[in-house]
């Protein structure tokens, strides 16, 4: 059954592609902070302008419905505006690993057919243009970099000069191509870990995830308002998936955070009123043994999602007890399931 998006369907039915859900969204959630990244906040209700903005830049580069476009890059904000500004131009979206070299990287983008590749100048004092230039497939036209200089080929662009060519694209053009999204069509590509051979590519569509994920919403008790510090890497269905997106269906506030570091979450929690905290058993480790726990203020702290290990009962006792969850999922997600797989929810009364 041909389920394609009626343009002229109200906003407020549920979202069958990305980009309805970006304009629903705005409609039901403006006046709340959508992205916040850095002491920089966007409200719900400027999501559409700014997803697409770079929807128009990838059509003003010739980005076609179909086609693939990677990012590599870490959690940001701009991640999330490249990504969806990617699956309202009706592109697929192909996320890259940042622990990955050259040759791994140019493996994925030509496998996958990239056109275009978001990417970070530098992470972790990695250098990724230069790292990538000696392996760059022929496929990739353009590089967009994200916070760097002027790139040397006239191919590639500074994410300013990518923002300034969306203005030769119709806005309304623009729109009616995002919203004419078929829900069936595809809209990433994510490639797995690679434990067993080389990473394979796992196909799904818009109309899968927002199914999917609008159930996890439910699962874990995300409410409008809620405060989601995003430690997973996005370029993992963890991250991406059932974070950011997850937070774009239930109306919560993403809080991206590059890089693990303990003691910058330990005060983050406490400084940023975070709500909801997903990550692997050692984070929630890491927390309890803090030497301030007992004298800093964690009481924001109400869902956790714990994955990537398994989890000791004498840990989810802890986190329930110390650390305040009122909600503690333990779940256990494949690549090739759509990222989404829950184990068990423990629920209890905050004391």
């Amino acid at each position: 059954m041909n389920q394609s998006l009626n343009l002229a369907a109200p906003l407020s039915a549920a979202p069958v592609n990305f980009a309805q859900l970006v304009f629903s969204s705005a409609e039901r959630h403006a006046g709340r902070t959508a992205i916040e990244d850095n002491g920089h906040c966007i409200d719900y209700a400027q999501l559409p302008e700014r997803v697409m903005s770079f929807a128009r830049g990838l059509m003003a580069v010739g980005i076609q419905p179909g086609d693939r476009v990677g990012i590599w890059a870490p959690n940001s904000g701009d991640w999330i505006l490249a990504a969806l500004g990617i699956q309202c131009a009706g592109a697929v979206l192909v996320p890259i690993n940042t622990r990955m070299k050259g040759l791994e990287a140019a493996d994925v983008l030509e496998r996958s057919g990239c056109r275009l590749l978001f990417v970070q100048q530098q992470f972790l004092d990695v250098d990724y243009p230069a790292l990538l230039a000696p392996h760059r497939p022929a496929s990739l036209q353009h590089l967009v970099i994200l916070d760097g200089d002027t790139p040397e080929s006239p191919a590639d662009l500074t994410l300013q000069q990518f923002l300034c060519g969306a203005v030769t694209v119709d806005a309304d053009s623009a729109r009616q191509r995002a919203l004419a999204v078929d829900p069936q069509a595809m809209c990433d590509l994510l490639f797995t870990s690679g434990t067993t051979g080389k990473p394979k590519g796992v196909m799904s569509g818009h109309g899968q995830n927002l199914r999917a994920f609008t159930e996890y919403v439910k699962v874990i008790g995300l409410v409008p308002g809620d405060r989601y510090l995003i430690v997973n890497p996005f370029f993992h269905a963890f991250g991406y998936k059932a974070g950011w997106l997850t937070c774009l269906i239930g109306g919560a506030t993403i809080l991206p955070h590059a890089v693990f570091d303990a003691e910058q979450v330990f005060q983050r929690i406490a400084r940023e009123r975070i709500s909801v905290l997903p990550g692997a058993p050692t984070l929630y480790l890491s927390l309890l043994a803090h030497p301030q726990l007992k004298q800093t203020d964690l009481s924001s702290l109400r869902i956790a999602v714990t994955g990537s290990a398994s989890i000791p009962p004498s840990l989810i006792e802890r986190m329930r007890n110390e650390l305040g969850f009122a909600v503690v999922t333990t779940a256990y997600g494949l690549t090739e399931c759509g990222g989404l797989r829950l184990s068990a929810t423990h629920k209890t009364r905050r004391r």
